[in-house]
């Protein structure tokens, strides 16, 4: 370690009560991106940032978009030395259902080694280590050793609609060498991990559609066709018995997982039988001939998220309804276009459409899935920077999830990415009750040191 990163590690150390005070006041404002109610909120949190960033040496604003401000800034001094686009997001999921909160959701508490707070792991907390680092740099070494920029946007929870559009216009002014970003997990307590592949995404809603009204179930039941006994054998089609996805042409650019892979996954100290426990249920089901991991992370998938239609309110009421909803959502694997799997979908719904009723299928968004470069000079500054925190090699792993703008920075910018995140599986990120351990907000910003030091010295120059 050199005296400079050494240095800001000691500042960093010191100054933790005043890191956790800003991300406590951070956290205090309900930046809910889908609700166009708290589209305020959401635009006061960009001004929060803005006014941060500055604070500490940041040169920044925030950009209109066509939805929430995206916040930009960077710290450039010298071109020799390799670039870092830092990338986070400032809104926040719904608190819903409010009355499962131990504590108000946007009154942070810290208990138990915590903080629980609404945000607090999914991304503001795991977002501010990276101006942690920064910060300790600027007031120890005067600056970090590689030149930084940051792209930190308002949307991500409810789609990330305006990025796109954003990176084409911004392109010239986001050039760099990496993308470096914190919203993944440990792959347990204590075990570091770096992601090297996301899953994609596309979510459609599908509603049928059969009389004009909603009918009397005794005096129409029997001769005109229900939606949704329709739409349930619809869905409940949508897979076979092995638990494969039905619908054809699904698997056809599939990118399989490679024996070198399954060995990693199985190195993984990763209990099956403990994992179904934790999520209260007493087996798994998987796609025959993959394992839970496999199953999870590296496979296709596809479900039925939400399904509605006709009286669900208290006691009874005899409706035959007029419609039933689906949305419908699959993770996908490198290779496979979100547009053609939405098509290949379409067909697969339009022809079993019972010729009683008609179909509604609407596209709801999309996300491309990612594997990036595990031996680049970036992932390696990462390793080794997670090495110096927890005294391991950090495990190479996939996700489940989805972050599509890995994909929008690869495809758009031309730029890989670093998955070096901080949270864990059991941080309850969108659901009552998140939290962020204290622990790991200081192992992330420690970590994220080391990476700028370490980056600063192998990384490829431009």
């Amino acid at each position: 370690m050199d005296q400079n990163a050494a240095a800001a590690l000691q500042y960093a150390q010191e100054h933790r009560d005043v890191y956790l005070h800003d991300l406590t006041d951070f956290l205090r404002i309900p930046s809910i991106s889908t609700d166009p109610s708290f589209a305020g909120e959401v635009a006061r949190a960009a001004d929060w940032l803005v006014n941060h960033m500055q604070s500490i040496g940041i040169t920044a604003r925030a950009v209109p978009t066509g939805g929430h401000p995206v916040v930009v800034g960077e710290c450039v001094h010298d071109p020799t030395l390799p670039t870092v686009l830092v990338y986070g997001h400032y809104d926040v999921q719904p608190p819903d259902p409010i009355e499962l909160w131990d504590s108000p959701p946007f009154e942070p508490m810290v208990r138990e080694g915590a903080l629980f707070a609404r945000g607090s792991s999914d991304d503001k907390g795991q977002l501010m280590v990276h101006l942690n680092a920064l910060e300790a740099y600027a007031h120890t070494a005067g600056r970090p050793p590689v030149n930084l920029k940051y792209i930190l946007e308002g949307e991500e929870e409810s789609g990330s609609g305006s990025i796109p559009a954003f990176l084409d216009r911004y392109a010239k002014e986001l050039t760099a060498d990496v993308v470096l970003l914190s919203d993944t997990t440990l792959f347990a307590p204590g075990v570091p991990s770096l992601t090297y592949g996301l899953r994609g995404l596309a979510y459609v809603e599908v509603t049928l559609i059969g009389p004009d009204r909603d009918l009397h179930s005794g005096t129409y039941g029997g001769a005109i066709e229900n939606p949704i006994n329709a739409l349930c054998r619809l869905v409940a089609g949508l897979h076979d018995n092995d638990h494969r996805i039905s619908v054809d042409g699904f698997y056809d650019d599939v990118r399989d997982v490679t024996p070198q892979e399954r060995a990693a996954m199985r190195a993984l100290p990763f209990d099956a039988a403990a994992w179904a426990s934790e999520v209260g249920v007493g087996a798994t089901r998987t796609e025959a001939g993959y394992s839970v991991l496999e199953a999870s992370t590296a496979r296709p998938t596809l479900d039925c998220n939400g399904i509605w239609g006709g009286y669900t309110g208290k006691g009874a009421k005899t409706v035959l309804p007029s419609r039933a909803g689906a949305k419908i959502s699959t993770r996908l694997v490198p290779d496979q276009e979100p547009d053609d799997i939405i098509e290949k979908l379409r067909a697969h719904c339009e022809s079993r459409v019972p010729g009683t009723m008609r179909l509604e299928f609407r596209k709801i968004h999309t996300g491309r899935g990612v594997l990036v470069d595990t031996e680049s000079a970036p992932m390696e500054a990462a390793s080794q920077a997670l090495e110096a925190i927890y005294g391991v090699r950090p495990h190479l792993t996939r996700i489940g999830g989805s972050i599509p703008i890995v994909a929008d920075f690869k495809e758009r910018l031309g730029l890989d990415s670093v998955l070096m995140g901080f949270g864990l599986d059991s941080d309850a990120i969108h659901s009552p009750n998140e939290h962020f351990g204290l622990d790991r907000f200081d192992q992330g910003t420690a970590a994220v040191i080391h990476f700028l030091s370490l980056y600063g010295k192998i990384g490829d120059r431009r």
